[in-house]
């Protein structure tokens, strides 16, 4: 009779089970149909084969990306559902039965050499890296130690010290004097910090894919990344994602306070209310609240040379509530609305929106007739992260900011390339987070002139970027001048990650799976 009991308590557990999985399953097949009839039309008119495949690909994953954090049932007792979070409490049916993406990525430790040896010329140096290169491809080692082996063969009496030492993240550490073998152990160390750091942003990038239930594993010994992405039909789009080189920048921004900022978006929300409504004229006379142009003018010294320059907005003074409008824009973008006593977010957010919500903004941002009402030197970027609420409650709200770019330039004024390190550790006094980076001569002196104008400039932020996205947007409190050959700190409010750029992803290939059968 026990037996018969539990017995009968694991039928009861597993009937239940199952009937989750139903209530998780039915909801987004449903979303699944319509992601499908909608990519079904949007690639209708396409006769080559080829782009029609990739465009219905596309279009199903705009789709489905669009519904990830939209409720599409509600459980009573159990809340709300988004498609996102039912596709993650299903059943994982991995690779062999939902098939996907198996891929090996490799980190490129030869670049990472480079870089800390300060481009070297040394020929020996090149030779060793050379035949790492050569023997990497049947090794089971690790490349730095494949590196150590080869330059012992090449050196003919030569030491790494010297090659090493001239960097700045280095010289603590090696000298002229450290031997070859501990020379090696710290490129390791410093390796295995590249490699991790590298890992989790590959995680992060994937997690930005919508892949629900990937596997991402890194094997130490070998510097390999092994991705599994389950179910997933679009490898150029997961390529992209995997192999693109991140990239660290730090931008002046702009804040919602500024003359006109707010109202451009007014303006562009109305604008693009007409063009829904079939008006094609460029500019809605009637509804358009300014139009925005920024003009420089050039300081000289006395010599005549050109010193720096003054900029000017010209505007049309806007008389109507940017926040009471409705359109296509600003019914999906919550603006970050400033009266000029009281503000919902800090200064440098414009708005804030669901993240499903972010590539229609972009897209009506990018509008070319949208674009002129907003300054010219303007660039939108989103944050990387989800808001955190004072109560440490994380939302769903994404938040944009409006970047300041030099005319005819979308080079950052400062970039990762000048950072030699980067920590981040509570302030003894403050308890808030400080970012401490050590740049370059050149770096220091152009973070020196940045942060400058930004303390003097009502203490204004300063926007840190990665992949496109801002990490952080730290208020300078201020002017932080070049000490110590850059030896930098930055005091903030809320908590910043960043990661030092030296490394990229190689070798995509399909791992060595003879046993499935993935697409």
């Amino acid at each position: 009779m026990q037996g018969k009991g539990i017995i009968r308590f694991f039928l009861i557990l597993l009937t239940v089970v199952c009937l989750l999985q139903y209530l998780y399953l039915i909801p987004t097949r449903k979303v699944d149909r319509n992601a499908e009839r909608f990519a079904e039309a949007a690639s209708a008119g396409i006769t080559d084969e080829a782009a029609k495949s990739m465009a219905y690909k596309m279009a199903k994953s705009n789709f489905l990306d669009s519904m990830s954090s939209e409720p599409v049932i509600n459980i009573p007792l159990l809340g709300s559902f988004s498609y996102q979070k039912l596709k993650q409490q299903q059943i994982a049916l991995g690779l062999d039965l939902k098939g996907g993406i198996s891929t090996v990525l490799q980190v490129d430790l030869r670049e990472f050499l480079e870089n800390l040896s300060n481009g070297t010329k040394e020929p020996a140096f090149k030779l060793a890296l050379d035949n790492a290169d050569k023997a990497l491809k049947n090794a089971q080692t690790d490349y730095i130690n494949l590196f150590g082996s080869e330059w012992a063969k090449v050196a003919n009496g030569q030491k790494l010290g010297p090659i090493f030492s001239r960097n700045a993240t280095l010289r603590e550490e090696i000298t002229y004097e450290t031997s070859d073998a501990d020379v090696i152990r710290i490129l390791r160390v410093k390796a295995n910090e590249t490699v991790d750091l590298t890992f989790k942003r590959l995680k992060d990038r994937i997690d930005k894919l919508g892949v629900v239930q990937p596997n991402v594993s890194l094997d130490n010994a070998r510097d390999l990344i092994l991705v599994e992405l389950p179910g997933i039909d679009n490898p150029e789009r997961a390529r992209s994602y995997l192999q693109s080189t991140a990239k660290l920048e730090f931008w002046d921004v702009y804040r919602v306070s500024d003359p006109g900022i707010l109202e451009s978006f007014a303006a562009a929300d109305a604008k693009l209310q007409k063009i829904q409504e079939g008006d094609t004229t460029s500019v809605a006379t009637d509804t358009m609240l300014m139009r925005m142009d920024t003009t420089y003018t050039p300081v000289t010294d006395s010599l005549g040379n050109v010193i720096d320059s003054t900029m000017a907005i010209n505007q049309v003074p806007a008389t109507a509530d940017p926040a009471s409008q409705s359109g296509p824009l600003l019914s999906q973008l919550s603006l970050n609305f400033y009266n000029g006593q009281s503000i919902q977010y800090p200064f440098a957010v414009m708005g804030v929106a669901n993240r499903n919500k972010i590539n229609a903004i972009t897209e009506m941002l990018a509008n070319e007739q949208i674009k002129p009402l907003f300054p010219q030197d303007v660039k939108f970027m989103w944050s990387a992260k989800p808001m955190t609420k004072a109560d440490g409650v994380v939302t769903d709200q994404y938040e944009l900011y409006a970047i300041k770019i030099k005319r005819g330039s979308d080079k950052a004024p400062l970039e990762g390339d000048r950072v030699v390190t980067a920590t981040s550790n509570p302030d003894p006094m403050t308890q808030e987070v400080a970012v401490t980076l050590t740049m370059d001569n050149m770096g220091s002196k152009i973070w020196a002139d940045m942060t400058t104008k930004a303390a003097q400039n009502n203490n204004r932020e300063i926007a840190i970027a990665l992949d496109d996205e801002v990490v952080s947007a730290p208020r300078v409190n201020e002017p932080l001048l070049p000490v110590q050959a850059g030896y930098q700190v930055i005091s903030q409010s809320r908590k910043a990650r960043i990661w030092p750029i030296s490394s990229r992803l190689v070798n995509f290939q399909p791992a060595p799976r003879s046993s499935r059968n993935h697409s």
